[in-house]
């Protein structure tokens, strides 16, 4: 049992298999450590995130051994009677699998419906879940060239695992199959269908189906269409979206606690602005706001309203002046325009009273990944004023200075959690090299390249384990890339370090052209239970 450094508050632990990973899972569960805000379980791991004012430290982890000195080997099931997933057996990858293990399709057929199949944990996708079995010849790995896009409803094997696409991805597991059963459904409560610690039953499709694939089915919001109306609130036209070269996003603060379903956060990619921004219009500091990149966007007021635009960009009305971050108002028909940045990367314009947009999951956030919330904003679109109470207009605050292509921006990290799968000379050159901020970037993450490569020299492949915002993950060629909000929550490739909390709302703003050159905060430093004592 290892407690590998990630952040400061968060700590990966790593434990010998998956028994006793999902074993130390349920116990913190049973008897929960106070100050854990969230557990992520994994294959050989669990993330271990701490409320704001708990750091991860000995105490901490003295209190987790303890729980695991108590837990359990066995599991404890949700659930007596299994989710029966009916499957249509012929994937691509079904010969390929039976000559791997030895046996005849219909044996392995056979097999697959005989094991029992239990939720270990989710990711990858929301709904995704990775299904632990009790026959180890589906032991088996993954394609050696993954493909670019599997379809929803894929049945799958990689691993020690078995798994169902929520959606079409990519993806690099054996096909043998496909269910009609959604894994992901907004319209149900929760949505993912599979929850950890359910048992699942493959059963031939046609055949009777269980009782638990329809449980707990209470309506749930759909992702509304952008300038949606929340509930209760009448249709009041504010903003018309004239043009705009990329689409606007809503985003708030993010969804907290939704890991088990393979939910990541997300959230405004710099969440001081976007809190400024709504100052000064009088809102709260978490209320939904645009989330801009880039430019030139153009906007019409169809009603008279107060707005703020703070982050990266200025904003240009005719016949006013608007001291950046500062409330000004419009009347109806008033025209106005963001142009380009010439620093940063993302603006936030915040409404008034707030826009009329529902939750999806608790939050307003558009999840460009998952495809969870209010959908993208694009040139055309009519944004409706919710009219909630809002406090006095707020003062201008002051705008930090923004990075520009072909700057150098220095940022902190946390080395770990995967720090000693490379070698210190690799290390070091992760340090001093400088890497370059690539167009391919996105709100999942930074694409880096560095004249230099970090080549590990081996193909090991990493049981997939829960990923921080800010990690930095290092894929086979050796080129990083910084997980940014709408990361995916688990991964396989090791994750050399992890950016400072502290640093993400700047690493939001880096333009591709800008130059990162990473800063180790402590010497990489894992521990164990027997250093503890």
């Amino acid at each position: 049992m290892r407690f590998l450094p990630v952040g400061p508050h968060t700590v990966l632990i790593e434990l010998p298999d998956l028994a006793a990973t999902l074993a130390l899972h349920d116990a913190l569960v049973a008897d929960p450590v106070g100050g854990i805000a969230e557990i992520i379980p994994a294959a050989r791991t669990l993330m271990i995130r701490t409320a704001q004012d708990v750091p991860v430290d000995a105490a901490l982890a003295q209190q987790i051994a303890q729980r695991r000195q108590t837990a359990a080997v066995a599991r404890v099931e949700a659930a007596a009677e299994p989710v029966e997933v009916p499957v249509v057996y012929g994937g691509e990858d079904l010969a390929d699998v039976a000559q791997h293990m030895g046996l005849s399709v219909a044996e392995v057929i056979a097999a697959h419906q005989a094991a029992i199949w239990q939720v270990a944990f989710c990711g990858f996708a929301p709904g995704f879940a990775y299904l632990s079995g009790n026959d180890p010849r589906f032991n088996l790995p993954r394609r050696a060239t993954p493909r670019s896009r599997i379809p929803a409803g894929a049945v799958a094997l990689a691993a020690e695992f078995s798994g169902i696409y929520p959606k079409d991805s990519p993806g690099g597991w054996q096909l043998i199959g496909t269910t009609d059963l959604l894994m992901w459904d907004l319209a149900r409560d929760p949505p993912a269908l599979l929850q950890p610690g359910m048992r699942v039953r493959f059963v031939k499709a046609g055949g009777e189906v269980g009782p638990r694939h329809m449980a707990r089915s209470t309506p749930c919001p759909q992702a509304p269409a952008a300038g949606a109306v929340a509930a209760g609130s009448p249709p009041s036209p504010a903003l018309t979206v004239i043009s705009t070269p990329f689409p606007l996003l809503f985003q708030d603060e993010g969804r907290i606690g939704q890991a088990g379903q393979g939910v990541s956060v997300s959230g405004a990619m710099d969440l001081p602005a976007l809190r400024r921004a709504n100052r000064a219009v009088g809102n709260p500091a978490n209320a939904a706001a645009l989330e801009i990149t880039l430019g030139p966007v153009r906007l019409r007021a169809d009603a008279p309203i107060t707005l703020a635009l703070t982050g990266a960009a200025t904003v240009r009305i005719p016949g006013q002046q608007i001291a950046a971050g500062s409330a000004f108002c419009l009347d109806p028909g008033d025209l106005m325009t963001i142009d380009p940045p010439k620093a940063g990367m993302r603006s936030y314009l915040a409404l008034r009273g707030g826009y009329a947009v529902a939750p999806v999951l608790g939050s307003c956030a558009t999840d460009m990944l998952a495809f969870v919330g209010p959908a993208p904003v694009a040139s055309g679109a009519v944004l409706e004023a919710a009219k909630r109470p809002a406090c006095a207009v707020g003062m201008a605050e002051h705008q930090p200075a923004l990075p520009r292509p072909g700057d150098l921006v220095e940022l902190p990290v946390t080395l770990g959690p995967r720090t000693d799968w490379f070698s210190p000379d690799l290390v070091q050159l992760f340090l001093t090299q400088h890497w370059l901020v690539t167009p391919q970037s996105s709100r999942v993450g930074i694409r880096l390249q560095g004249d230099q490569p970090l080549l590990r020299g081996d193909a090991r492949e990493l049981p997939s384990e829960g990923t921080e915002y800010g990690a930095i993950q290092v894929p086979h060629s050796g080129q990083p890339v910084l997980f940014l909000a709408d990361h995916p929550l688990t991964g396989g490739y090791p994750v050399i370090a992890t950016l400072h909390p502290s640093a993400l709302a700047l690493a939001g703003q880096i333009p591709p052209g800008a130059r990162i050159r990473f800063t180790a905060l402590a010497p990489f430093a894992p521990f164990t239970l027997a250093e503890l004592t």
